[in-house]
């Protein structure tokens, strides 16, 4: 269900940004830093997003390859799965109930925005047009996002989940409604990796 502006007030750069979307994929640099102020390496990643209800987003540390991702997770229109390498384990959810769960989940569309999260537009700074986003419910895994736009493209993502770390994505490299392979949204669970969770068939 694609998001319509429908010419109402309070219209976000982020509702201009979704209108007539299809697709996305954009690289990304990812600095963390914890509640006690302590930074953790920058990573980098991927992401790319299908609407409605696909996305693929897969981290690792810089200078390494991209079959070497540390994190993966995809959505694939009916379940969510989360890859860890350091745990070796597998988390798959139903997209369904982990719709609002994720910062990613703001541009895959399937559910009106406005009934899941509170968006409001920010000053501008740093050249971009800013919108605050809140989870209204509170199973969300974030707290607030902040998310930067030049025109009519995404290039900054600032999330601050529920134990007060912030994450900063800096985009790069971004691609607008271009074909996308249908197995990008395939998981394939590594072999050695246990699964919680059991998938929606």
């Amino acid at each position: 269900v694609a998001f319509s502006q429908g010419g109402a007030t309070g219209a976000t750069a982020l509702d201009q940004y979704l209108e007539g979307l299809v697709s996305w994929r954009a690289e990304f640099s990812q600095s963390t830093t914890d509640a006690r102020g302590r930074t953790r390496p920058v990573q980098e990643g991927l992401l790319v997003v299908q609407r409605p209800g696909r996305f693929r987003w897969q981290i690792r540390s810089t200078g390494t390859p991209a079959s070497q991702a540390a994190q993966v997770m995809v959505a694939d229109g009916k379940n969510l799965w989360f890859y860890d390498r350091d745990l070796e384990q597998v988390t798959v959810k139903p997209a369904r109930s982990a719709l609002t769960a994720t910062p990613a989940m703001l541009l895959v569309g399937g559910v009106n925005l406005r009934d899941h999260f509170e968006m409001t537009n920010l000053p501008k700074s740093i050249g971009l047009d800013w919108v605050a986003v809140k989870p209204r419910g509170a199973d969300a895994e974030f707290r607030s996002a902040r998310l930067g736009f030049a025109g009519n493209d995404l290039r900054r993502m600032e999330i601050e989940d529920k134990l007060g770390q912030k994450t900063i994505l800096v985009f790069s490299k971004t691609l607008r409604n271009v074909a996308i392979a249908a197995d990008t949204f395939v998981f394939q669970s590594p072999p050695d990796a246990d699964l919680i969770g059991t998938p929606v068939p």
